[in-house]
């Protein structure tokens, strides 16, 4: 192995343990029995995590996240896929417009943003506000960005006409052509975008705060409200986070992995 190589693998290693290094301190503080004036934790228990999984509010407020984020990125597929489709095949011109449209979400801040949703939804026809389909609304603007980009990345790849063309040569009308040809093809750009997204509205905590805050809990609504307690608690709960998305992530790259 070269000098260079060896250098280069030193830095990017060098960097992980960096980044790793809060969360394995998070790790072994969810652990802790006592750890405040010594150099490493007194004992290591499992309670924390006991009393965190045996926790109906924990569990509620983490199927209330789910329902929120699983909501939200079915609608993004359906509506992100089926315009990308239209604007690769028939409007191509118009993927310039889309790629500025789709940055206006981070255009706005999410509390200037909820402030104005707070004066649409809090009364009238549609009183949304406390309710999940607030958030499945938001958190779809949220992952728009993620999903549009890793799936048009994609698209760009294929050569989108020449396979509907051959498709409709062989008989499958354009619906079916999209399904059964061009759908496979971005089944990696579209896994990207998922738990790219996944794991960022999992975090997601402005928008789940101000619009419906205790009336729909949510995992960073609940950790927020458990900030004065016990230090190991929450740092138990940050690690469960941590591995839910992980594990998330791992099956989701395995299930990739198999179909290929």
């Amino acid at each position: 192995m070269s000098n260079a190589k060896l250098y280069h693998r030193l830095v990017v290693w060098l960097l992980f343990l960096i980044l790793l290094l809060p969360l394995a301190a998070t790790l072994v503080y969810s652990l802790a029995t006592q750890w405040s004036a010594t150099i490493l934790p007194s004992g290591l228990t499992l309670k924390w995590y006991v009393a965190l999984w045996n926790d109906p509010r924990f569990l509620v407020a983490f199927g209330h996240s789910l329902v929120v984020c699983v909501g939200a990125l079915l609608l993004a597929i359906f509506l992100v896929l089926s315009l990308l489709f239209v604007i690769a095949y028939h409007f191509p011109k118009l993927d310039a417009v889309m790629n500025v449209l789709i940055l206006l979400p981070f255009a706005v801040p999410p509390v200037v943003s909820s402030v104005g949703l707070l004066q649409l939804y809090a009364s009238g026809p549609l009183p949304l506000i406390g309710t999940p389909w607030i958030l499945i609304g938001c958190y779809f603007t949220i992952a728009l960005p993620f999903m549009y980009r890793a799936i048009s990345n994609n698209l760009q790849a294929l050569n989108l006409r020449d396979l509907m063309d051959a498709a409709h040569l062989l008989g499958a009308s354009t619906f079916r052509a999209a399904l059964i040809v061009v759908l496979p093809n971005l089944r990696k750009g579209l896994m990207v975008a998922l738990f790219l997204s996944f794991s960022f509205l999992m975090g997601e905590f402005v928008f789940a705060n101000i619009l419906v805050g205790g009336r729909y809990e949510t995992l960073q609504v609940y950790l927020y409200s458990m900030r004065n307690g016990s230090g190991h608690f929450t740092s138990a709960l940050v690690i469960s986070y941590f591995l839910v998305v992980l594990l998330v992530t791992w099956v989701a790259n395995s299930l990739n992995r198999d179909k290929q």
